[in-house]
């Protein structure tokens, strides 16, 4: 196994096990000032909601992510099933499209973001960074039905 392979097992694990449960619990009921994001995307064997946190990554009409492990992160696979996400800002949800954009720069992202703390842990702990932009819908589309996501 390579040094690589190993840094993302452990990364991985003390993530979902032990720092994304509270961050999760802490963004579902809207504590604001962590400078963290939950994103929403469908599981792609199960269907069900996933959430997991990410960085605040909201500017404008998109939401930006770079991951901490590229093509392995489960959150990319469900996007690469279905695009359809949402992420909660705040105590807002918003809806939209997430496209993986790999010819993106992700140093250049992080610069242009301007989150430090997020941003040097993502290159700490992550192994192979990745761009995300969630094209949030328009306020009349997100209040329209047809969004297969769960309401919270």
């Amino acid at each position: 196994m390579s040094y690589r392979q190993r840094k993302r097992r452990l990364s991985k694990a003390l993530t979902s096990r032990a720092i994304n449960p509270v961050v999760r619990r802490l963004l579902q009921w809207g504590v604001p000032g962590t400078g963290t994001a939950l994103l929403e995307t469908t599981g792609r064997h199960s269907g069900k909601p996933r959430r997991v946190p990410v960085g605040n990554g909201l500017r404008g009409r998109h939401f930006w992510i770079v991951t901490e492990h590229g093509w392995s992160a489960d959150y990319v696979k469900n996007i690469q099933r279905d695009p359809r996400v949402r992420v909660k800002v705040g105590r807002r949800w918003l809806r939209g499209t997430a496209q993986i954009l790999p010819e993106e720069d992700p140093r250049e992202l992080m610069r242009r973001l301007r989150r430090p703390a997020n941003d040097a842990m993502v290159r700490l702990v992550g192994t192979e960074q990745l761009v995300i932009r969630v094209d949030l819908d328009s306020p009349a589309r997100a209040a329209g039905a047809g969004n297969h996501l769960q309401s919270p």
